[in-house]
């Protein structure tokens, strides 16, 4: 009996899935299907937002070893 409610919640799972993904009549966005079942451009232009690159950060590292001492191999080392 729980393989038969696992395998109808499964199914109803993929079910779902698929009719939320075909919503558009799967032309895409700023699309839709047409009387001939070609896709159709939406009226409107589509408005795609431009991408904004963030500026790299530059973090300083805190110093991790005494003065007099170097990071080196893995460790701090005497100059």
């Amino acid at each position: 009996m729980k393989y038969l409610f696992a395998a109808v919640m499964l199914a109803s799972a993929a079910v779902s899935f698929s009719e939320s993904a075909s919503a558009m009549g799967g032309c895409g966005p700023g699309w839709y299907r047409g009387p001939a079942g070609g896709c159709r451009r939406m009226g409107g232009p589509v408005v795609v937002a431009p991408v904004v690159v963030a500026p790299p950060v530059v973090v300083v590292r805190p110093r991790v070893c005494p003065y007099g001492f170097r990071w080196y191999a893995g460790r701090c080392r005497p100059f």
